[in-house]
């Protein structure tokens, strides 16, 4: 069966045009100098020991650990004048994969 697979996906030509690309960034659209930390406001859970300092995290009602909020609502580890994050090199693991510009990111500052 994934012989008769592997020779029907041969037989689809595949070429780069015939691949929509959609949702990329460009670096006009979305910059640091110029986000609005739409992500900084979601629920993040912390998955990975990234060595997040233990003041920015805190502990749900099931026992998991997320990062703090404030409340603004905005996470504790974000300085609200510059709207940068504090501790950006043990920010944690969903944090590093939320990419700016990336359709997540444009579908939070939308919202």
């Amino acid at each position: 069966m994934i012989a008769a697979f592997i020779e029907f996906t041969r037989a689809i030509p595949i070429t780069a045009s015939s691949i929509p690309i959609t949702n990329l960034a460009t670096s006009s659209e979305i910059s640091c100098q110029q986000c609005q930390a739409c992500c900084c406001r979601l629920e993040v859970l912390l998955i990975t020991d990234t060595g997040v300092p233990k003041q920015y995290i805190a502990v749900d009602q099931w026992g998991g650990e997320t990062m703090a909020r404030l409340d603004d609502g905005w996470c504790a580890a974000l300085d609200r004048a510059s709207m940068r994050c504090t501790i950006y090199e043990q920010r944690p693991w969903i944090c590093r994969e939320f990419e700016m510009g990336s359709y997540e990111c444009k579908e939070e500052r939308a919202a």
